[in-house]
C-alpha cells in the first residue's frame, strides 16, 4: 500500500499538481505526469520534458544596471514533447478525451518500488462507444536517455476501427507566471526546431537554443500488437505516425523515446539517439519494467525508511526519497535543481539547497551519488573564482547563488549574490563527505582545492575590528533580512571553512607529502597563508546577546521592531508576495531558520543553553514561508527536547507536496523539503550526528509510531538502526567493528547493540 501513490478520481483542479506528483525521471531526463491525450478544455497544463542542465542563456534586463550585475542567466528548457498519443474511434473519428464524453472511472498510480506510473480509464464516447484504456510509462534508471510508454486499448462495447496517432513535437514552450517571483515571468519560447524527419522507421526531431547553442534530439519508434496500417507525416516542427487497426481484442502499443543532447553526446546527437534506440528497441515494456524494478530493489535496500504506526507518513517519506532519486544529477554537467526535474519553478536553478538539505540523504545511503554532486561543484570552481574577482575580491571562490552552468543567475542581489554563505555551504559538504568516507584521494584531488579557495574568499572579504574577525554586507539564509553585518550563520560556517582548510592541508601533508607539495605549488599555498586562515577562524566574531542569552542573527537584528504577526491577515502569506522587501528588512521577521540552522550544522560552537534560547526566540519570529523551514525546526526541537514540536514540524514537511500545503506544487516538487524530511527523521528523531569524533545517535520515538528502521553507510560499513518503544538496536551488517556513541556514551559496534530508549 505505502509503495504507491494513487488517485482514484478525476478532479480538473488537481491535474496540474498531479503533473508534478506523477513525474518520472532518472537524474538526466524528467517527464511531467501529463495525459498522453491532453486535457482539451478540461484544464490548463504545464506540459514538460526536461534534461538536467539543458538550458538557454537569457539576457537580464535592468532598469538600472550597476557593475557586476549578471548580464545573463540560465533557464531550464522545456524540450521536445514525445508524450502525445491520440486515439480516435470509429468512422466518426471520435477522439478519446476526458474533456468529452463520460469518464466512468479514472485511476492512476505511481509505483515507487517499480519506477512505473499508470493510468486506467473506463470511457464512454459522446456516441456511446465504451473502451478501457491503460497507459503505463517509465523513465529508465538503467538507460538514462530512455522514456518509454505502453498503451492498452480494450473494447467494452465497441468493436471497430481505431486510429492511433503518435507524435514527436518540437513546438514547445516554457511556463511563465508574471505574478509569482518563484516562477519565470518571461521567455516562454526559447527553443526552435531545426530538423524534423524520418530515419528508417524512427521519428526524429531536433531542437536548438539560440544563445547557449545547445541541441536536443528525440528519436522515437513504436510497436503495435495487432495488424495495422501505418502512415508517417513530417511537418516543420513535429513528426507523427498514424496507425489504423481494428479493435477486436486488446491492442497494445509500445513507444520508445530516446533523448540526447550536445552537452553529453556531442554534435552527433542524431546518430547517438538512433544507436541508443537500436540497443533498447529490442526490449519490451515488461522487460524494461523488470530491469527498472531490479534497480529500485537495490536502491531501497539502503534508501528505505520503514515507519510502523503511520501509513500516511510512510507513504510521504518514501515519496520524498523516491523523487530525490529521480532528480539528482549524475554527471559533471548537472546537480539537483530546487524543483528537480518535476517543473520549472525557480527556472531549474541549483541553490545551496543541494548541499544542506539534499546531499546528506545520499551521503549516508549512496555516497557515490553524493560524490557526483561534489564533482559538479568542482567543475564550476573556475567560474566561482572569476565571480569573486568580479565582485572585487583579490582571491578566493564565490560560488553562484543561483546557477546551472556555473555563472550567477540572480538578478536581485540582496537576496542572491549577497548570500556569500553558499561558498561555506559547499565547503561544509566536502568536509562531511570526508568524515563519512575518509576518501583521502578525493579530498586531495578535488576537496582540498575547494576548501582552500573558499577559505581565501573569507580572508579577503573579512576584516579585524577590536581584535575580532568580522564579515560585513552579506545575507544569511533568511531572505527577509538582507545585506547585514556579521550574520551568525555566515560567520560560523566561514569559521568552519577556514579551520578545515588548515586541517586538510596538514592531513594531506601527513598522508602524502609529495601530493601535497604538488598541490601547494599549483595553488601557491604558504605557511603564512594557512596561519592567516587559522587566525581568522579562531578570532571569528559570533554575535551574541547577553540579555537574551542567544546568538543574534546579525549585528542589528535585535534593534528592529518585531513584525506585527497578529495584525497580518492569513491571506498575506507568504509575505514576499505582499510586501516590499524593504518593509520586511526593517522588522524582526524570518522567512526560514537562520541562526537555528547554524546551531544544527555546528552545534558544538555554542552551549546547549544558548541553542535552546535561540530556538525559543526565533521560532516566534519565523513565518515558514520557505519550504526549507519546518524540517530544521523539527530537527532542533528534537535536539532541545521539545517532542511535540518536533512531531508538529515534521508533519508539516512529510507530505508537503502530496497534500500541496504550499499551494504551488504545480510548479514542481520541493526537493529541499524532501531532503529535509529525511533529515528530520535521521538527524532529528534518531539524533544522528557526524563529527570528527565519530558517529553518534541520541534517538527518540515520535508519538504514535511503534518503531522505525533505516540503514546508513559510514566509513565503508553498512549499519541498520531500529528504534522501537523501548529499545534502540544497532546492527553492523557489513564492515569492520568500530566505536560509536549512543546517548553520548561510547560503545563498540562489532555485531549488534541493544540499548534502552531514553525518554
Amino acid at each position: 500500500m505505502t509503495w504507491k501513490i494513487t488517485t482514484n478520481y478525476l478532479d480538473k483542479n488537481e491535474l496540474m499538481k498531479e503533473e508534478s506528483i506523477y513525474m518520472l525521471g532518472n537524474g538526466y531526463l524528467g517527464v511531467r505526469g501529463n495525459f498522453e491525450e491532453g486535457y482539451g478544455e478540461l484544464s490548463s497544463s504545464i506540459r514538460g520534458t526536461y534534461i538536467n542542465a539543458f538550458h538557454e542563456e537569457i539576457d537580464i534586463n535592468y532598469g538600472e544596471k550597476l557593475f557586476a550585475f549578471p548580464e545573463t542567466q540560465q533557464k531550464l528548457v522545456n524540450v521536445i514533447d514525445s508524450q502525445e498519443i491520440e486515439i480516435y474511434l470509429g468512422i466518426e473519428r471520435e477522439r478519446f478525451s476526458l474533456a468529452e464524453g463520460e469518464t466512468l472511472s479514472h485511476s492512476r498510480a505511481l509505483h515507487m518500488d517499480r519506477g512505473v506510473s499508470e493510468r486506467t480509464i473506463h470511457w464512454r464516447s459522446p456516441l456511446g462507444k465504451e473502451i478501457l484504456v491503460t497507459f503505463q510509462r517509465l523513465v529508465s534508471f538503467v538507460h538514462k536517455e530512455l522514456f518509454v510508454q505502453n498503451v492498452k486499448i480494450e473494447p467494452v462495447n465497441f468493436y471497430g476501427k481505431v486510429e492511433i496517432i503518435s507524435k514527436v513535437n518540437g513546438d514547445v514552450s516554457n511556463f511563465v507566471d508574471k505574478k509569482d517571483p518563484r516562477v519565470a515571468s518571461s521567455h516562454a519560447k526559447i527553443l526552435s526546431t531545426i530538423e524534423s524527419k524520418v530515419i528508417g522507421e524512427y521519428l526524429v526531431v531536433v531542437n536548438e537554443t539560440k544563445a547557449s547553442q545547445l541541441k536536443v534530439c528525440c528519436v522515437s519508434d513504436f510497436e503495435v500488437s495487432s495488424s495495422h496500417l501505418k502512415e508517417v507525416e513530417v511537418f516543420s516542427k513535429h513528426v507523427e505516425a498514424n496507425i489504423t487497426s481494428d479493435l477486436e481484442t486488446t491492442i497494445e502499443i509500445t513507444k520508445w523515446n530516446v533523448f540526447t543532447d550536445t552537452l553529453r553526446h556531442g554534435e552527433q546527437i542524431i546518430n547517438s539517439g538512433c544507436e541508443k534506440l537500436d540497443s533498447v528497441r529490442k526490449y519490451s515494456f515488461l522487460e524494461l519494467a523488470e530491469e527498472q524494478k531490479n534497480y529500485l530493489m537495490n536502491f531501497w535496500e539502503c534508501g528505505d525508511i520503514q515507519i510502523d504506526g503511520d501509513n500516511r507518513l510512510q507513504e510521504g517519506i518514501r515519496f520524498n526519497v523516491y523523487q530525490l532519486l529521480q532528480s539528482i544529477g549524475r554527471d559533471n554537467y548537472s546537480n539537483i535543481a530546487a524543483k528537480g526535474l518535476s517543473g520549472e519553478g525557480y527556472e531549474g536553478h541549483y541553490f545551496w539547497d543541494t548541499e544542506i538539505y539534499i546531499f546528506p540523504v545520499f551521503l549516508m545511503t549512496y555516497p557515490e551519488l553524493a560524490k557526483q554532486l561534489l564533482l559538479y561543484r568542482y567543475s564550476i570552481l573556475e567560474n566561482a573564482k572569476n565571480r569573486a574577482k568580479e565582485m572585487g575580491h583579490k582571491q578566493g571562490a564565490l560560488y553562484p547563488w543561483r546557477t546551472i552552468s556555473g555563472t550567477e543567475c540572480s538578478a536581485f542581489f540582496p537576496a542572491g549574490t549577497a548570500q556569500y554563505h553558499i561558498s561555506a555551504d559547499i565547503a561544509y559538504s566536502y568536509i562531511q563527505y570526508y568524515l563519512v568516507t575518509e576518501d583521502i584521494e578525493f579530498l586531495a584531488k578535488y576537496g582540498a582545492e575547494v576548501l582552500i579557495e573558499t577559505a581565501r574568499l573569507w580572508v579577503d572579504m573579512g576584516h579585524y575590528h577590536e581584535g575580532l574577525f568580522k564579515i560585513d554586507a552579506v545575507t544569511g539564509p533568511d531572505e527577509y533580512t538582507c545585506i547585514v553585518n556579521n550574520n551568525y550563520y555566515t560567520n560560523v560556517l566561514a569559521k568552519h571553512n577556514m579551520n578545515w582548510a588548515v586541517k586538510v592541508c596538514h592531513l594531506l601533508h601527513e598522508n602524502n607529502p609529495e601530493l601535497f607539495n604538488e598541490l601547494s605549488k599549483k595553488l601557491r599555498i604558504t605557511e603564512e597563508e594557512m596561519s592567516e586562515w587559522l587566525r581568522a577562524s579562531e578570532n571569528m566574531y559570533l554575535p551574541y546577546d547577553e540579555t537574551l542569552d542567544i546568538n543574534m542573527q546579525d549585528d542589528t537584528f535585535l534593534q528592529k521592531d518585531v513584525w506585527d504577526f497578529e495584525g497580518t491577515p492569513k491571506e498575506n502569506y507568504p509575505l514576499l508576495l505582499h510586501y516590499h522587501p524593504l518593509t520586511l528588512y526593517r522588522y524582526q521577521v524570518c522567512k526560514q531558520p537562520d541562526t537555528v540552522l547554524a546551531h544544527f550544522l555546528l552545534e558544538d560552537e555554542q552551549e546547549e543553553r544558548v541553542i535552546k534560547n535561540s530556538y525559543n526566540y526565533y521560532e516566534k519570529l519565523t513565518t515558514h514561508d520557505s519550504s526549507l523551514s519546518s524540517c530544521i525546526f523539527s530537527i532542533m526541537a528534537s535536539k532541545v527536547g521539545y517532542k511535540e514540536k518536533a512531531n508538529y514540524y515534521f508533519m508539516e514537511t512529510a507530505r508537503l507536496d502530496l497534500d500541496n500545503s504550499h499551494k504551488n506544487t504545480k510548479d514542481g516538487l520541493h526537493m529541499a523539503n524532501m531532503g529535509g524530511t529525511w533529515m528530520a527523521i535521521i538527524y532529528g528523531f534518531a539524533g544522528m550526528r557526524i563529527k570528527e569524533s565519530g558517529l553518534s545517535f541520541s534517538p527518540s520515538l515520535p508519538e504514535g509510531w511503534k518503531q522505525y528502521v533505516f540503514k546508513i553507510k559510514y566509513l565503508g560499513r553498512l549499519i541498520e538502526i531500529m528504534i522501537n518503544q523501548s529499545e534502540i538496536i544497532l546492527t553492523l551488517l557489513s564492515g569492520e567493528p568500530f566505536v560509536i556513541k549512543i546517548y553520548n556514551k561510547e560503545t563498540m559496534l562489532s555485531d549488534r547493540i541493544v540499548r534502552n530508549l531514553e525518554v
